[in-house]
Protein backbone atom coordinates (compact mmCIF):
# COMPACT_ATOMS: atom_id res chain seq x y z
CA UNK A 1 0.00 0.00 0.00
CA UNK A 2 1.79 3.58 -0.80
CA UNK A 3 1.90 6.52 1.53
CA UNK A 4 1.46 9.40 -0.56
CA UNK A 5 0.94 13.28 -0.65
CA UNK A 6 -2.20 14.71 -0.73
CA UNK A 7 -1.04 16.48 -4.11
CA UNK A 8 -0.25 13.21 -6.19
CA UNK A 9 -3.74 11.45 -5.34
CA UNK A 10 -4.56 12.10 -9.01
CA UNK A 11 -2.10 9.44 -9.45
CA UNK A 12 -3.96 6.63 -7.56
CA UNK A 13 -8.18 6.60 -8.49
CA UNK A 14 -9.01 3.38 -7.81
CA UNK A 15 -6.37 2.92 -5.63
CA UNK A 16 -5.78 2.14 -1.79
CA UNK A 17 -3.52 4.83 -0.44
CA UNK A 18 -2.03 6.08 3.39
CA UNK A 19 -2.14 10.01 4.16
CA UNK A 20 0.09 10.99 6.72
CA UNK A 21 -1.06 14.17 8.26
CA UNK A 22 -3.34 16.41 10.58
CA UNK A 23 -6.81 16.70 10.91
CA UNK A 24 -7.91 20.47 9.80
CA UNK A 25 -11.58 19.85 10.13
CA UNK A 26 -14.59 17.16 11.27
CA UNK A 27 -18.08 16.84 10.60
CA UNK A 28 -20.68 13.93 11.08
CA UNK A 29 -23.74 12.84 9.16
CA UNK A 30 -25.60 10.41 11.28
CA UNK A 31 -23.35 7.34 10.51
CA UNK A 32 -21.37 9.08 8.62
CA UNK A 33 -17.86 11.16 8.81
CA UNK A 34 -16.36 13.33 7.07
CA UNK A 35 -12.46 13.65 8.47
CA UNK A 36 -11.17 17.18 6.54
CA UNK A 37 -6.98 16.09 6.07
CA UNK A 38 -4.28 18.28 5.50
CA UNK A 39 -0.46 16.72 5.17
CA UNK A 40 1.35 20.07 3.86
CA UNK A 41 0.88 19.23 0.27
CA UNK A 42 -2.93 19.79 0.42
CA UNK A 43 -6.19 18.50 1.86
CA UNK A 44 -8.49 15.73 0.92
CA UNK A 45 -11.48 15.10 2.92
CA UNK A 46 -11.61 11.18 4.15
CA UNK A 47 -15.16 9.50 4.35
CA UNK A 48 -15.62 7.06 7.17
CA UNK A 49 -19.09 4.69 6.50
CA UNK A 50 -19.99 3.08 9.92
CA UNK A 51 -21.50 -0.11 8.55
CA UNK A 52 -17.84 -0.22 6.31
CA UNK A 53 -15.25 0.18 9.29
CA UNK A 54 -16.74 -0.91 12.22
CA UNK A 55 -18.08 0.71 15.33
CA UNK A 56 -14.58 0.85 16.88
CA UNK A 57 -12.96 2.44 13.94
CA UNK A 58 -16.03 5.06 13.97
CA UNK A 59 -15.42 5.75 17.43
CA UNK A 60 -11.40 6.28 17.23
CA UNK A 61 -12.13 9.04 14.79
CA UNK A 62 -14.82 10.68 17.64
CA UNK A 63 -11.25 10.95 19.90
CA UNK A 64 -10.12 13.00 17.37
CA UNK A 65 -9.38 16.93 17.83
CA UNK A 66 -8.61 20.05 15.41
CA UNK A 67 -5.19 19.43 14.41
CA UNK A 68 -5.03 15.99 15.68
CA UNK A 69 -2.12 13.63 13.69
CA UNK A 70 -3.27 10.95 12.21
CA UNK A 71 -2.66 8.61 9.23
CA UNK A 72 -5.61 7.64 7.08
CA UNK A 73 -6.12 4.93 4.84
CA UNK A 74 -8.62 4.92 1.85
CA UNK A 75 -9.52 4.10 -2.07
CA UNK A 76 -9.10 6.92 -3.90
CA UNK A 77 -12.26 8.49 -5.64
CA UNK A 78 -12.81 11.14 -8.07
CA UNK A 79 -14.96 13.77 -6.73
CA UNK A 80 -15.54 17.14 -8.40
CA UNK A 81 -17.59 18.50 -5.33
CA UNK A 82 -14.97 18.15 -2.79
CA UNK A 83 -11.68 19.25 -1.71
CA UNK A 84 -9.28 19.05 -4.90
CA UNK A 85 -11.11 16.74 -7.01
CA UNK A 86 -10.97 13.66 -4.78
CA UNK A 87 -11.52 12.20 -1.78
CA UNK A 88 -10.71 8.72 -0.06
CA UNK A 89 -13.34 6.28 1.08
CA UNK A 90 -11.41 5.54 4.47
CA UNK A 91 -10.81 1.56 5.37
CA UNK A 92 -7.68 2.22 8.02
CA UNK A 93 -7.12 5.32 10.61
CA UNK A 94 -4.08 5.54 13.38
CA UNK A 95 -3.71 7.90 15.33
CA UNK A 96 -0.47 9.25 15.99
CA UNK A 97 -1.15 12.38 18.52
CA UNK A 98 -4.67 13.73 20.13
CA UNK A 99 -4.04 17.26 20.14
CA UNK A 100 -4.82 19.94 22.81
CA UNK A 101 -7.66 22.06 22.53
CA UNK A 102 -5.92 24.36 19.27
CA UNK A 103 -6.05 28.01 19.87
CA UNK A 104 -6.60 28.84 16.48
CA UNK A 105 -10.38 28.01 15.66
CA UNK A 106 -12.29 27.79 12.37
CA UNK A 107 -13.61 31.61 13.12
CA UNK A 108 -12.16 34.72 12.34
CA UNK A 109 -9.28 36.06 15.12
CA UNK A 110 -7.79 39.35 15.50
CA UNK A 111 -4.47 40.01 14.20
CA UNK A 112 -2.29 40.32 16.82
CA UNK A 113 -3.76 37.52 18.54
CA UNK A 114 -2.55 35.35 15.06
CA UNK A 115 0.44 36.99 15.19
CA UNK A 116 1.58 35.88 18.76
CA UNK A 117 0.52 32.37 17.37
CA UNK A 118 2.14 32.88 14.17
CA UNK A 119 4.00 28.93 14.44
CA UNK A 120 0.24 27.60 14.42
CA UNK A 121 -1.04 30.10 12.06
CA UNK A 122 0.80 28.99 9.34
CA UNK A 123 -1.09 26.13 9.09
CA UNK A 124 -3.74 27.84 7.77
CA UNK A 125 -5.12 27.72 3.85
CA UNK A 126 -4.16 31.30 3.23
CA UNK A 127 -0.99 31.11 4.85
CA UNK A 128 -0.39 27.81 3.46
CA UNK A 129 -0.92 29.17 -0.14
CA UNK A 130 1.22 32.28 0.49
CA UNK A 131 4.37 30.24 1.71
CA UNK A 132 3.74 28.07 -1.18
CA UNK A 133 3.93 31.07 -3.82
CA UNK A 134 7.10 32.46 -1.98
CA UNK A 135 8.66 29.02 -2.63
CA UNK A 136 7.97 28.98 -6.43
CA UNK A 137 8.74 32.44 -6.68
CA UNK A 138 12.06 31.73 -5.17
CA UNK A 139 12.89 28.53 -7.10
CA UNK A 140 12.00 30.37 -10.31
CA UNK A 141 14.28 33.10 -9.45
CA UNK A 142 17.41 30.38 -9.11
CA UNK A 143 15.78 29.19 -12.55
CA UNK A 144 15.99 32.06 -14.49
CA UNK A 145 19.51 33.14 -13.28
CA UNK A 146 20.57 29.10 -13.91
CA UNK A 147 18.98 29.44 -17.26
CA UNK A 148 21.00 32.42 -18.21
CA UNK A 149 24.72 31.15 -17.38
CA UNK A 150 24.61 33.26 -13.34
CA UNK A 151 26.89 31.89 -10.81
CA UNK A 152 25.38 31.38 -7.52
CA UNK A 153 27.98 32.95 -4.82
CA UNK A 154 27.05 33.44 -1.29
CA UNK A 155 27.61 36.98 0.47
CA UNK A 156 28.67 37.53 4.11
CA UNK A 157 26.11 38.31 6.27
CA UNK A 158 28.70 39.98 8.84
CA UNK A 159 30.53 42.68 7.59
CA UNK A 160 32.74 45.80 8.87
CA UNK A 161 31.00 48.20 6.26
CA UNK A 162 27.84 49.97 5.70
CA UNK A 163 26.40 49.58 1.95
CA UNK A 164 23.05 51.52 2.23
CA UNK A 165 24.08 54.22 5.04
CA UNK A 166 24.91 54.06 8.97
CA UNK A 167 21.79 54.78 10.43
CA UNK A 168 19.87 51.74 9.90
CA UNK A 169 22.64 49.27 11.00
CA UNK A 170 22.43 46.28 13.34
CA UNK A 171 25.94 46.55 15.30
CA UNK A 172 27.75 43.66 16.88
CA UNK A 173 30.74 43.11 18.74
CA UNK A 174 33.10 40.79 16.46
CA UNK A 175 35.74 40.07 18.93
CA UNK A 176 36.32 43.21 20.18
CA UNK A 177 35.75 45.06 16.85
CA UNK A 178 33.10 47.02 15.44
CA UNK A 179 30.79 44.86 12.95
CA UNK A 180 27.23 45.28 11.86
CA UNK A 181 24.56 42.17 9.96
CA UNK A 182 24.68 42.76 6.62
CA UNK A 183 22.36 45.43 4.63
CA UNK A 184 23.26 44.02 1.06
CA UNK A 185 25.80 41.93 -0.50
CA UNK A 186 26.31 44.30 -3.05
CA UNK A 187 29.65 45.18 -2.73
CA UNK A 188 30.60 41.38 -2.41
CA UNK A 189 28.83 41.24 -5.42
CA UNK A 190 30.64 43.94 -7.29
CA UNK A 191 34.07 41.27 -6.27
CA UNK A 192 32.75 38.01 -7.50
CA UNK A 193 31.44 39.55 -10.56
CA UNK A 194 34.59 40.16 -11.39
CA UNK A 195 35.73 37.16 -10.91
CA UNK A 196 32.87 35.24 -12.42
CA UNK A 197 31.22 37.80 -14.69
CA UNK A 198 27.67 37.65 -14.33
CA UNK A 199 26.50 36.34 -10.15
CA UNK A 200 23.52 36.37 -7.62
CA UNK A 201 23.32 36.46 -4.31
CA UNK A 202 20.13 35.26 -2.11
CA UNK A 203 20.07 35.65 1.74
CA UNK A 204 18.75 37.72 4.39
CA UNK A 205 19.60 41.48 5.24
CA UNK A 206 18.81 43.69 7.87
CA UNK A 207 17.22 47.32 8.30
CA UNK A 208 17.20 48.28 11.54
CA UNK A 209 14.26 51.09 10.76
CA UNK A 210 12.07 52.27 13.03
CA UNK A 211 9.27 51.77 10.25
CA UNK A 212 5.88 50.22 11.07
CA UNK A 213 4.05 50.38 7.53
CA UNK A 214 3.07 47.34 5.89
CA UNK A 215 5.68 47.55 3.55
CA UNK A 216 9.03 46.94 6.17
CA UNK A 217 10.23 44.28 7.67
CA UNK A 218 13.74 44.18 10.11
CA UNK A 219 14.33 41.25 8.54
CA UNK A 220 14.21 40.20 4.87
CA UNK A 221 15.29 38.11 2.06
CA UNK A 222 17.20 39.81 -1.33
CA UNK A 223 17.97 38.62 -4.45
CA UNK A 224 20.86 40.80 -5.75
CA UNK A 225 22.39 40.47 -8.98
CA UNK A 226 26.03 42.42 -10.24
CA UNK A 227 26.53 41.96 -13.84
CA UNK A 228 30.33 42.95 -15.46
CA UNK A 229 29.99 44.91 -18.73
CA UNK A 230 26.34 45.81 -18.04
CA UNK A 231 25.20 49.48 -18.59
CA UNK A 232 21.80 50.66 -17.32
CA UNK A 233 20.09 49.65 -19.52
CA UNK A 234 21.17 45.69 -20.14
CA UNK A 235 20.23 46.39 -15.96
CA UNK A 236 16.56 47.34 -16.85
CA UNK A 237 15.81 45.05 -19.23
CA UNK A 238 17.71 42.50 -17.42
CA UNK A 239 15.60 42.87 -14.71
CA UNK A 240 12.40 43.19 -16.49
CA UNK A 241 12.75 39.78 -17.98
CA UNK A 242 13.40 38.19 -14.53
CA UNK A 243 10.25 39.66 -13.10
CA UNK A 244 8.00 38.72 -16.26
CA UNK A 245 9.67 35.30 -15.95
CA UNK A 246 8.58 34.85 -12.20
CA UNK A 247 5.20 36.22 -13.00
CA UNK A 248 4.42 33.66 -16.00
CA UNK A 249 5.78 30.51 -13.34
CA UNK A 250 3.30 31.74 -10.21
CA UNK A 251 0.43 31.68 -13.12
CA UNK A 252 1.58 28.68 -14.52
CA UNK A 253 2.33 26.53 -11.30
CA UNK A 254 0.22 28.26 -8.14
CA UNK A 255 -3.45 28.40 -10.11
CA UNK A 256 -5.42 26.93 -6.86
CA UNK A 257 -2.96 29.06 -4.53
CA UNK A 258 -4.01 32.05 -5.85
CA UNK A 259 -7.59 31.09 -6.22
CA UNK A 260 -7.33 30.33 -2.17
CA UNK A 261 -5.93 33.98 -1.58
CA UNK A 262 -8.37 35.06 -3.97
CA UNK A 263 -6.23 37.35 -6.10
CA UNK A 264 -7.51 38.78 -9.17
CA UNK A 265 -4.92 37.01 -11.40
CA UNK A 266 -6.34 39.66 -14.88
CA UNK A 267 -3.90 42.15 -13.43
CA UNK A 268 -1.06 40.04 -13.39
CA UNK A 269 -2.06 38.35 -16.88
CA UNK A 270 -2.14 41.66 -18.40
CA UNK A 271 1.74 42.14 -18.18
CA UNK A 272 3.55 42.27 -21.06
CA UNK A 273 7.22 43.37 -21.75
CA UNK A 274 8.67 45.78 -21.81
CA UNK A 275 7.99 47.63 -19.02
CA UNK A 276 7.68 51.39 -19.39
CA UNK A 277 10.43 53.79 -18.07
CA UNK A 278 10.11 57.13 -17.20
CA UNK A 279 12.63 59.49 -15.65
CA UNK A 280 12.39 60.90 -12.02
CA UNK A 281 12.01 63.95 -13.23
CA UNK A 282 9.25 63.01 -15.29
CA UNK A 283 7.93 61.27 -12.18
CA UNK A 284 8.32 64.41 -10.12
CA UNK A 285 5.89 66.21 -12.83
CA UNK A 286 3.03 62.88 -12.22
CA UNK A 287 3.16 64.15 -8.90
CA UNK A 288 2.52 67.60 -8.87
CA UNK A 289 -0.17 67.38 -11.66
CA UNK A 290 -1.50 64.54 -8.90
CA UNK A 291 -1.70 67.59 -6.68
CA UNK A 292 1.28 66.97 -4.58
CA UNK A 293 3.44 69.34 -3.21
CA UNK A 294 7.11 67.51 -4.29
CA UNK A 295 10.56 69.47 -4.61
CA UNK A 296 12.90 68.17 -7.27
CA UNK A 297 15.69 66.32 -5.44
CA UNK A 298 13.46 64.59 -2.72
CA UNK A 299 13.22 60.99 -2.27
CA UNK A 300 10.28 59.37 -2.87
CA UNK A 301 7.89 58.03 0.24
CA UNK A 302 5.16 55.29 -0.11
CA UNK A 303 2.34 57.33 -1.11
CA UNK A 304 4.29 58.82 -4.11
CA UNK A 305 5.46 55.23 -5.30
CA UNK A 306 1.54 54.19 -4.78
CA UNK A 307 1.00 57.46 -7.19
CA UNK A 308 3.89 57.08 -9.57
CA UNK A 309 2.70 53.23 -10.21
CA UNK A 310 -1.63 54.18 -10.34
CA UNK A 311 -0.63 55.65 -13.65
CA UNK A 312 0.24 52.47 -15.46
CA UNK A 313 -0.81 48.16 -15.61
CA UNK A 314 2.46 46.99 -14.88
CA UNK A 315 5.96 47.50 -13.13
CA UNK A 316 7.06 50.85 -13.84
CA UNK A 317 11.07 51.92 -13.85
CA UNK A 318 11.85 55.51 -12.61
CA UNK A 319 15.28 56.02 -13.54
CA UNK A 320 17.96 58.71 -13.34
CA UNK A 321 17.12 59.79 -9.58
CA UNK A 322 19.53 62.62 -7.86
CA UNK A 323 22.69 62.15 -6.93
CA UNK A 324 22.42 63.42 -3.51
CA UNK A 325 19.95 60.82 -2.15
CA UNK A 326 21.69 57.94 -4.09
CA UNK A 327 24.18 55.55 -2.58
CA UNK A 328 27.87 56.78 -2.66
CA UNK A 329 28.30 53.83 -5.46
CA UNK A 330 26.21 55.20 -8.18
CA UNK A 331 27.54 56.54 -11.32
CA UNK A 332 26.81 59.82 -12.13
CA UNK A 333 24.86 60.14 -15.62
CA UNK A 334 28.06 61.69 -18.10
CA UNK A 335 25.33 63.67 -19.62
CA UNK A 336 24.15 65.09 -16.85
CA UNK A 337 25.93 64.65 -13.33
CA UNK A 338 22.88 66.23 -10.90
CA UNK A 339 21.79 62.55 -11.63
CA UNK A 340 23.13 59.18 -11.16
CA UNK A 341 22.40 55.94 -13.85
CA UNK A 342 20.22 54.39 -11.49
CA UNK A 343 16.66 52.98 -11.51
CA UNK A 344 13.84 51.56 -8.94
CA UNK A 345 11.06 48.94 -10.36
CA UNK A 346 7.73 50.31 -9.04
CA UNK A 347 5.34 48.00 -9.01
CA UNK A 348 1.58 48.48 -9.53
CA UNK A 349 -1.62 48.46 -7.12
CA UNK A 350 0.32 50.78 -4.64
CA UNK A 351 3.30 48.03 -3.82
CA UNK A 352 5.64 50.22 -4.22
CA UNK A 353 9.21 49.76 -5.07
CA UNK A 354 10.51 46.12 -5.56
CA UNK A 355 13.90 46.68 -7.29
CA UNK A 356 16.72 48.97 -6.61
CA UNK A 357 20.07 48.89 -8.82
CA UNK A 358 22.12 50.96 -11.27
CA UNK A 359 25.41 51.02 -12.74
CA UNK A 360 28.36 51.54 -9.88
CA UNK A 361 31.12 53.48 -10.64
CA UNK A 362 33.87 52.42 -12.28
CA UNK A 363 36.79 55.03 -11.75
CA UNK A 364 38.99 54.61 -8.93
CA UNK A 365 39.32 58.67 -8.26
CA UNK A 366 35.70 59.19 -8.22
CA UNK A 367 34.94 56.91 -6.03
CA UNK A 368 37.20 57.84 -3.28
CA UNK A 369 36.19 61.25 -3.60
CA UNK A 370 32.10 60.34 -3.01
CA UNK A 371 33.59 57.88 0.24
CA UNK A 372 34.94 61.30 1.71
CA UNK A 373 32.08 63.24 0.53
CA UNK A 374 29.39 60.54 2.36
CA UNK A 375 32.17 60.60 5.29
CA UNK A 376 32.75 57.06 5.39
CA UNK A 377 35.58 55.25 6.87
CA UNK A 378 37.91 54.36 3.98
CA UNK A 379 39.76 52.03 5.90
CA UNK A 380 36.55 49.90 5.91
CA UNK A 381 36.53 50.15 1.96
CA UNK A 382 40.48 49.78 1.19
CA UNK A 383 39.18 46.14 -0.64
CA UNK A 384 36.33 47.75 -2.33
CA UNK A 385 38.74 50.39 -3.88
CA UNK A 386 41.08 47.45 -5.36
CA UNK A 387 38.32 46.49 -7.44
CA UNK A 388 38.87 49.84 -9.32
CA UNK A 389 42.69 49.67 -9.06
CA UNK A 390 43.15 45.81 -10.57
CA UNK A 391 41.16 45.43 -14.07
CA UNK A 392 38.20 47.74 -13.18
CA UNK A 393 35.20 47.75 -16.02
CA UNK A 394 31.67 49.18 -16.15
CA UNK A 395 29.17 47.10 -13.79
CA UNK A 396 25.60 47.04 -13.14
CA UNK A 397 23.55 45.49 -10.96
CA UNK A 398 20.18 45.17 -8.43
CA UNK A 399 18.31 44.06 -5.53
CA UNK A 400 15.10 42.40 -5.35
CA UNK A 401 13.18 42.22 -2.01
CA UNK A 402 11.49 39.23 -2.01
CA UNK A 403 8.85 39.96 0.47
CA UNK A 404 7.62 43.09 -1.11
CA UNK A 405 7.85 41.05 -4.41
CA UNK A 406 5.41 37.98 -2.82
CA UNK A 407 3.31 40.67 -1.32
CA UNK A 408 2.57 42.10 -4.47
CA UNK A 409 2.15 38.90 -6.14
CA UNK A 410 -0.06 37.68 -3.71
CA UNK A 411 -2.20 40.83 -3.58
CA UNK A 412 -1.61 40.67 -0.01
CA UNK A 413 -2.26 43.49 2.55
CA UNK A 414 0.62 43.35 5.06
CA UNK A 415 4.39 42.36 4.38
CA UNK A 416 4.41 40.51 7.76
CA UNK A 417 2.37 37.68 5.74
CA UNK A 418 4.93 37.10 3.32
CA UNK A 419 7.64 35.35 5.34
CA UNK A 420 6.83 32.12 8.07
CA UNK A 421 8.66 34.29 11.07
CA UNK A 422 8.64 38.39 10.12
CA UNK A 423 10.97 40.71 12.35
CA UNK A 424 8.88 43.64 12.88
CA UNK A 425 9.27 46.64 15.01
CA UNK A 426 9.44 45.54 18.82
CA UNK A 427 8.18 42.26 17.19
CA UNK A 428 10.41 38.95 17.23
CA UNK A 429 8.17 36.21 18.76
CA UNK A 430 7.63 33.96 18.12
Amino acid sequence: MATELIKNLARHVGGEVTIQGWLYNVRSSGKIRFLIVRDGSGMVQGVMVKQEVGDELFELANTLTQESSLKLTGVVREEPRSIGGFELQVTGLEVVSVAEEYPITHKEHGVDFLAERRHLWIRTPRQNAILRIRSEIEHAFRDFFYQRDFVLADSPIITPAACEGTTTLFELDYHGEKAFLSQSGQLYNEATAAALGRIYCFGPTFRAEKSKTRRHLLEFWMIEAEMAYFDVDDNMKLQEEMVFYVIQRVLERCRQELKTLERDVSKLENIKLPFPRISYTEAVELLKKAGQEFEWGDDFGAPHETIIGSHFDAPVFVHRYPTVIKAFYMKPDPNDPKVVLGADLLAPEGYGEVIGGGQRIDDLALLEKRIDEHQLPREAFEWYLDLRRYGSVPHSGFGLGIERTVAWICGLDHIRETIPFPRMLHKMYP
